[in-house]
C-alpha cells in the first residue's frame, strides 16, 4: 500500500470514528506502528489529524473568539475589497467566518440590502444595521457561532443570490477548498451554486493545508480574493483551470 493510500485510509477512520488508536490502524492496514507513527506525524503537519498519546484525533475547529485576531489586518483588506463588490438592493449571503464578519460590518447599512447567513455573530451585527436579515436555523457549533447540518442546508436551497462570499479553513496545494466539518462541506457547496456571483475569501494563512473533506476547488468561485502570493506552478494552475484572483495588496 503507498503513503498516501494509508494516509487516506487513516483520515477515513479518524472522520468516523472521532479518534484512532496506533496498534489499531497498524493492524489494520498491515504495517508496523512506527510506520503509522510517522504517517500520523506527517498528517498532523499538514493539518489533517490532531496527534493524542497513542494514537490520534479529528482535528478540531478553531474557536471564533481566536479566529477574529488572527491576520486582522489582512481580514480588514479583503473586506474592504469585498464591500465594493456589493450593490445597493442586493440579496447577499455570507458564510460563517471572520472575514465575512467584517464584510457584513461594511455592508448592514447599505440601501435594500438582504443579507442571509449562516453565522450568530454577523446575524448581530446586521440586526444592528438597515439591511434586512435572514438567519437559516440549524444546529448550532457553539465554538465557532455558525449553524449547520440538514435544517440549514434544506432552508437555503429555497434561496437565489446575487452575490455570496465564503470562507474555508484550508486551501491545499491542488487549489482544493477544505473543512474539517462534513455538514458545512455539504452547506458551503450548495449555497455557491445559487449565488450568480460567489467569492471566496482567504488570507494566506489559509494556503497549503489540508483538512478533513473537500468542498469545491478555486474554480467554482467567480473569483477569489486573497493576499496570498501563488507559486510559479499555482499560476500554471490557475491559468489552466481559469480562475480569477482578485489580488489583495495588504
Amino acid at each position: 500500500m503507498l503513503a498516501a493510500e494509508r494516509h487516506a485510509a487513516i483520515i477515513k477512520q479518524v472522520l468516523e470514528n472521532g479518534s484512532a488508536q496506533v496498534e489499531e490502524l497498524a493492524k489494520i492496514l498491515k504495517v508496523s506502528p512506527m510506520t503509522i507513527r510517522r504517517d500520523l506525524l506527517k498528517l498532523e503537519e499538514s493539518g489533517q489529524i490532531e496527534r493524542c498519546h497513542g494514537g490520534a484525533v479529528a482535528k478540531q475547529e478553531v474557536a471564533y473568539a481566536d479566529k477574529q485576531i488572527r491576520n486582522k489586518r489582512e481580514k480588514n483588506h479583503i473586506a474592504d475589497v469585498c464591500a465594493k463588490l456589493v450593490s445597493a438592493g442586493d440579496t447577499v449571503f455570507l458564510d460563517a467566518g471572520t472575514t465575512t464578519f467584517e464584510i457584513a460590518a461594511r455592508i448592514c447599512n447599505l440601501p435594500g440590502l438582504t443579507i442571509v447567513t449562516n453565522d450568530l455573530e454577523i446575524a448581530q451585527v446586521v440586526n444592528g444595521g438597515s439591511a434586512e436579515l435572514v438567519v437559516c436555523g440549524g444546529m448550532v457549533q457553539k465554538s465557532t457561532g455558525s449553524m449547520m447540518g440538514y435544517y440549514a442546508t434544506q432552508l437555503l436551497k429555497d434561496f437565489s443570490f446575487d452575490v455570496g462570499f465564503f470562507g474555508a479553513a484550508s486551501i491545499n496545494e491542488r487549489l482544493e477548498v477544505m473543512t474539517p466539518t462534513v455538514d458545512k462541506a455539504f452547506l458551503k457547496r450548495e449555497v455557491s451554486m445559487r449565488c450568480e456571483k460567489s467569492y471566496l475569501v482567504a488570507d494566506k494563512s489559509k494556503f497549503g493545508r489540508q483538512s478533513m473533506v473537500k468542498i469545491n476547488a478555486l474554480g467554482d468561485y467567480t473569483a477569489v480574493v486573497t493576499d496570498y502570493s501563488f507559486s510559479l506552478q499555482e499560476k500554471e494552475i490557475i491559468q489552466q483551470e481559469k480562475i480569477t484572483i482578485i489580488e489583495i495588496q495588504a
